[in-house]
């Protein structure tokens, strides 16, 4: 009975953190659908939607200011595991292609101070926003955020060119990729 008990529980808290994270499972196959919809969206507006939100000393940080490299907006917060796992991969492209894009941290559901603690511990050497809740809900509407990490590469035009959903491998093959040509 005991050990019952304690798979029902385990087998719980499994789901929660899945649920936490927002990640649905998905095929190959749903997400290159998925991607092909948005680079076919992104082809027919014109750029990604502009947001402005305060980075780490509290100033304000506009999108658009950033055109001109890639970037990748990495939604993420300190509070998802596979946002946490993937810092190391993050870090690793980073370094290797920083001088071809910028990477822009876009912390969720943290509180500032969780926020600013969760940079500092995993050194995250790119820029870094917070973004509010109630400003989450527009962003997640305009960039299709379906769970955490969403990660939404933007060509230097501000065009949508990639969205990965989740910590995937072929996210960085996509960047090596790239960045190649």
């Amino acid at each position: 009975m005991k050990k019952s008990l304690l798979i029902i529980a385990l087998l719980s808290v499994t789901v929660s953190l899945v649920a936490s994270c927002g990640l649905r499972p998905k095929t190959t196959d749903t997400l290159a659908a998925k991607t092909e919809q948005m680079e076919t969206a992104a082809a027919d507006t014109d750029l990604a939607p502009d947001f402005e939100l305060p980075d780490l000393q509290g100033n304000s940080l506009k999108l658009s200011s950033l055109r001109g490299k890639y970037v990748v907006l990495d939604f993420w917060g300190s509070w998802c595991i596979w946002c946490i796992r993937g810092i190391p991969k993050m870090k690793e492209a980073y370094t290797k292609h920083k001088d071809k894009m910028e990477i822009l941290g876009i912390d969720c559901r943290d509180t500032e101070a969780k926020w600013k603690a969760a940079v500092a511990e995993h050194q995250l050497p790119w820029l870094q926003v917070r973004c509010p809740d109630e400003q989450l809900r527009t962003l997640g509407v305009q960039y299709n955020i379906e769970g955490f990490p969403t990660k939404v590469v933007i060509d230097p035009a501000g065009k949508i060119v990639k969205v990965v959903v989740g910590e995937d491998p072929a996210f960085y093959t996509f960047l090596d990729e790239l960045f190649a040509q």
